[in-house]
């Protein structure tokens, strides 16, 4: 991979005012930080998750910022539920300005040949299928946009290729391709869509995969979160590339010799 830093640049205080979000994953972790971010930059997050009350507690926090979202409890491998929650947002909004692809399974750490078929199903589900599926759904709002950003969060488990980590790994490659295979696909339109690396931070995937680990040492998602708001903001040009947290670079992979 080559990479470039990220330019820095100065957003004005609501850089996403009157923007409709989406973001998956929103009641902890990563997705918690980032609609809360995306929602005090101004943005009415639209919140997806599976549990209702982490939903409404984080409602509580995006109110008490002066902000607004709408709670739509869903489970991601309900794809129906995804087409309609496309369809709902097409009926209220008539586009949508910002993806945030952040719900993911990390599985179970084990050899290849020990994996249960249920467990590659899953993380499969979750991490790629269901992204696939936010796009099929999401794609026409996101074009209506006048410019619409889709980030989706990755891991630098697809390309180490560690022992033990394959589910997960191999999800995240795939999901890479689609997301490389979308920004191609939307490189002539107001569409951008970028992957989120965002490293070891503190975060529950993180300590169940690396329970003996000292969280204090971790960044936070909170740390992380800024850096959100700016990929989903219109001045945001990068697509088909890499925003790399650890080292604050855009990363863009590259072809074999």
């Amino acid at each position: 991979m080559s990479d470039t830093s990220l330019p820095e640049t100065t957003l004005p205080a609501k850089p996403l005012a009157d923007r409709i979000a989406v973001v998956t994953g929103a009641s902890r972790g990563i997705g918690r930080a980032a609609a809360l971010a995306l929602a005090q930059a101004g943005a009415h997050v639209i919140a997806v998750a599976r549990t209702q009350g982490a939903l409404e507690d984080l409602d509580d926090a995006v109110r008490a910022a002066g902000g607004s979202a709408t709670l739509v409890p869903l489970d991601l491998c309900d794809y129906d539920a995804i087409d309609r929650l496309g369809a709902a947002i097409h009926e209220r909004w008539g586009r949508l300005d910002v993806l945030v692809g952040n719900a993911g399974v990390l599985g179970k750490l084990m050899p290849l040949g020990h994996v249960d078929p249920k467990v590659w199903s899953s993380v499969m589900d979750v991490n790629v299928t269901a992204n696939w599926r936010l796009i099929r759904s999401l794609d026409p709002l996101l074009r209506r946009s006048d410019a619409g950003r889709a980030v989706f969060v990755t891991s630098g488990a697809a390309s180490s290729c560690r022992a033990y980590w394959g589910p997960y790994a191999v999800s995240k490659a795939a999901l890479e391709a689609l997301v490389r295979t979308y920004a191609a696909e939307t490189a002539s339109t107001p569409v951008r869509a970028m992957l989120l690396n965002p490293g070891p931070l503190r975060t529950a995937m993180r300590k169940a995969a690396m329970p003996g680990e000292d969280p204090e040492t971790l960044r936070t998602p909170e740390d992380l979160a800024p850096h959100i708001v700016r990929l989903a903001s219109p001045d945001s040009t990068e697509s088909g590339t890499i925003f790399d947290f650890p080292t604050g670079r855009v990363l863009t992979p590259q072809k074999p010799a």
